[in-house]
């Protein structure tokens, strides 16, 4: 199913749908500030392990979510007040941070660090969709095993045809990964360098 959702207000009905299919296990792709993402609720296992499959991916290789804003990342990791003072500076933005998870988050989520990678897009659909399920989405790349990215909504509907319950067209992304930064221990550690800007750190 694809669905034409406008980037800067998102319709609430066609959110709601969607949400829907979350909360039933579906998984869906959808745009975000750097690829197109593929997600699921991160509290549904067996969508968790479909999107293991569908990446090809081991599941050593725990996938990024996506929370709210701030204040829904305290509830999912450990952010000191230096980790907070950071991120908000930061976020909402194209930055992955690597943080220690709380019991919140389920263990096919986790390292084995028991860290986790913590998104909050500057996307309006990526925020609808979160507040709309109140859980985190998982944040996977929308690429085949080769790493080729797909930019097109409806190129990634047609690749994952049934595979997919749901595909959210919202219009061009930049097509760059995030920067990923680990804020353990409050050392900051840059471990990819992508779009959001590293020297700020």
């Amino acid at each position: 199913m694809l669905f034409s959702i406008n980037p800067e207000n998102p319709q609430q009905r066609l959110i709601e749908r969607v949400v829907d299919i979350l909360k039933a296990g579906g998984l869906i792709a959808y745009p975000t500030d750097t690829y197109y993402g593929i997600g699921c609720d991160i509290m549904n296992k067996r969508a968790i392990e479909k999107i293991y499959q569908l990446k090809q991916r081991n599941k050593n290789q725990p996938f990024s979510f996506i929370c709210a804003d701030l204040k829904n990342i305290s509830l999912y990791a450990r952010v000191s007040n230096y980790a907070y003072k950071t991120m908000r500076r930061l976020l909402p933005g194209p930055y992955t941070f690597i943080l220690t998870g709380t019991k919140l988050v389920p263990k096919i989520m986790l390292t084995k660090r028991k860290t986790a990678g913590i998104r909050v897009p500057a996307n309006n659909i990526c925020h609808a969709l979160v507040e709309g399920l109140g859980n985190p989405i998982i944040s996977t790349s929308a690429t085949l095993p080769d790493g080729q990215v797909f930019h097109d909504a409806s190129l990634i509907h047609d690749h994952f045809g049934a595979r997919l319950d749901a595909v959210i067209d919202g219009g061009p992304v930049a097509g760059k990964p995030s920067s990923v930064v680990s804020l353990e221990d409050d050392v900051p550690e840059i471990i990819r360098e992508g779009l959001g800007d590293v020297s700020l750190l």
